[in-house]
C-alpha cells in the first residue's frame, strides 16, 4: 500500500485543534489514505492511547462489513477511525449497535429528517444510507488487545447510482466529526450486553421492525436481542436469531 500524505489541516483545523474540539487524546489527519481503519490499527500497534483519532479527506479503499467498499470521496463526507482499548469483553459484541444508537442521537440535530437504524451497522435518513459503522479487533490470544471503530458519514448526497442521504447542506464537517467521536467514546464506556432501555431505543428507530426480510433469514423482523442478534419470525411462526450477515429487506 502506498503511504499516505499527512496534511497540516482538515477543513482549516490542525490535528491538535481537532483533538481538542473532539475531546480525544490525539489525532492524525491525512489528505488521502487507503483506509483510516488500517492507519488506526497501525497507530494502535505503536501504542497510542484509547480514543486516538484518524481522519482523512479521502479514502481509496474505504471498507464496510464483509469487505464491502464504502465510497469516500474528497469532501463528500467524514471518514474516521478511533482506537479503543479496554472495552469490557461482554460489551464488545454489541459495540457497533451501541455506537449506532449514540450516533443516531448525535446526528439527528444535523439532519432534515429522523435518523433510523438498520441492523447491524447502518444509519438512514429517509430511504438513503447516511452512515456506516465497522468495528474490528486485534487479538492477543483469547483477548482483544484493542478495537478500532470506523465510521463514515455523508455530508454530500452520493450521486446515482448510489442510494444515500446526507446531513443538512452547509453542516460543518467538524460538527459531524464531534458527533462521531462523542458517540464512539460514549458507547465504548458501556458494559455488558444491551440493556432493556437500549433495546427500546433501538426499536424506536428500527427501520426493519415489522418488515419482511429475505436475508440473513426469511421472515418478519421483530427487533434485536440483548446480545445484538437479529430476531426474525419465520413463516412457520417460529422465532430465529441471526448473529451475522447483512439484512436484506423485501422490496414492496
Amino acid at each position: 500500500m502506498a503511504s499516505s500524505v499527512a496534511v497540516r489541516t482538515w477543513d482549516g483545523l490542525h490535528a491538535t485543534q481537532i483533538a481538542a474540539r473532539c475531546a480525544v487524546p490525539g489525532a492524525e489527519v491525512h489528505d488521502e489514505v487507503g483506509s483510516t481503519m488500517d492507519h488506526a490499527h497501525e497507530a494502535a500497534r505503536r501504542g497510542v492511547p484509547s480514543g486516538w483519532l484518524v481522519v482523512a479527506d479521502r479514502q481509496r479503499v474505504g471498507r464496510g462489513r464483509g469487505g464491502r467498499a464504502w465510497a469516500s470521496e474528497s469532501g463528500a463526507g467524514v471518514w474516521a477511525s478511533i482506537v479503543l482499548r479496554d472495552v469490557e469483553p461482554a460489551a464488545q459484541g454489541v459495540l457497533s449497535l451501541r455506537i449506532g444508537l449514540a450516533l443516531a442521537d448525535a446526528l439527528s440535530p444535523l439532519c432534515h429528517a429522523p435518523v433510523t437504524l438498520k441492523w447491524p451497522n447502518d444509519l438512514f435518513v429517509g430511504d438513503g444510507k447516511l452512515s456506516g459503522i465497522l468495528v474490528e479487533a486485534r487479538w492477543r490470544g483469547a483477548m482483544a488487545e484493542w478495537l478500532v471503530a470506523g465510521v463514515g458519514v455523508n455530508v454530500r448526497t452520493p450521486a446515482a447510482p448510489l442510494s444515500g442521504s446526507a446531513v443538512r447542506p452547509t453542516t460543518p464537517r467538524i460538527d459531524v466529526l464531534r458527533a462521531i467521536t462523542g458517540a464512539v467514546q460514549g458507547a465504548a464506556k458501556c458494559v455488558g450486553v444491551l440493556r432493556d432501555d437500549e433495546r427500546a431505543a433501538w426499536s424506536a428507530r428500527d427501520r426493519a421492525r415489522g418488515r419482511r426480510c429475505l436475508e440473513p433469514l426469511t421472515g418478519t423482523v421483530e427487533g434485536i436481542t440483548a446480545d445484538g442478534a437479529l430476531h426474525v419470525r419465520r413463516d412457520d411462526g417460529t422465532l430465529a436469531c441471526a448473529t451475522a450477515g447483512s439484512l436484506v429487506l423485501e422490496v414492496v
